[in-house]
């Protein structure tokens, strides 16, 4: 198994101790903040590695996106329900759906050997969407006020990218959206 992949790994199993912590109550905040830095950091580091020593696989382009959507989702599922935070149901629903359109939409094209990569509005949108999360998990005590403030526009940033991207991606890519619409 290839480093990146092995970090890749990594990063899917530190899901599950993330979700205890972040659903555990603010007493665990600080251990779901570090866990959530270590995964964001491979997250990173496994897509600088595969860059720099040309170490892509097949496993890689499937699980290395699913691990960031599982924990993003992780997080923002839990933040619904959080009572400081009260994320609305809507915005989640979005982020999701944008999430299971474009990933279909990239299967779709792969099927038709046209690979769609990530694009600087997609990795907006994820950076966003992660410190969203990192400055949420700072701020969900009552005196937190401002960084919950801050926590708001970021997240409402990665809303508005999520959207604008995944209209790109599908913009871009119409003519295949199209043809694919069409019976055969």
């Amino acid at each position: 198994m290839s480093i990146p992949n092995l970090f890749t790994l990594f990063r899917l199993i530190l899901i599950v101790p993330f979700c205890f912590l972040v659903t555990g109550g603010v007493q665990y905040d600080v251990l779901a903040f570090i866990v959530f830095i270590v995964a964001a950091f491979t997250d990173w580091f496994d897509g600088y590695y595969a860059r720099r020593f040309k170490q892509f696989s097949d496993a890689g382009k499937l699980f290395d996106p699913l691990a960031d959507k599982l924990l993003v989702t992780t997080a923002l599922v839990a933040f619904v329900q959080d009572p400081i935070l009260q994320l609305p149901v809507w915005t989640v629903v979005v982020i999701l759906g944008r999430e299971f359109l474009i990933t279909g939409f990239r299967s779709l094209l792969a099927s038709k050997n046209i690979v769609m990569a990530a694009d600087q509005l997609g990795k907006a949108k994820t950076v966003a969407q992660m410190c969203a999360i990192l400055v949420y998990l700072v701020s969900r005590t009552p005196d937190s006020q401002s960084f919950l403030v801050i926590g708001h526009a970021i997240y409402y940033l990665a809303v508005i990218l999520t959207v604008v991207s995944g209209l790109d991606y599908l913009w871009r890519y119409r003519a295949i959206l199209i043809q694919s619409l069409k019976a055969d």
